[in-house]
């Protein structure tokens, strides 16, 4: 199975963002992602035109968090 780990290439050396592979020795593949390079924002299903409602984003939760179950 392929993972994905991010990470910044500086200077030679290798600096984990998140998530490192737990791993001794392991074939690589790298993408180099030129900062210059806009990301391509990806566009929803024409289908789901008008059918989604949006209740939150990935930044905030759509509940305040006085009132999550899990922390009571």
């Amino acid at each position: 199975m392929l993972k994905s780990y991010e990470a910044i290439y500086e200077n030679g050396q290798v600096t984990w963002l998140a998530e490192q592979p737990q791993v001794s020795s392991a074939r690589v593949i790298v993408t180099i992602l030129s900062e210059d390079t806009p990301i391509k924002r990806r566009i929803p299903p024409v289908a789901l035109v008008g059918k989604v409602k949006i209740l939150g984003d990935v930044v905030s939760p759509i509940v305040d968090e006085e009132d999550w179950e899990c922390l009571k």
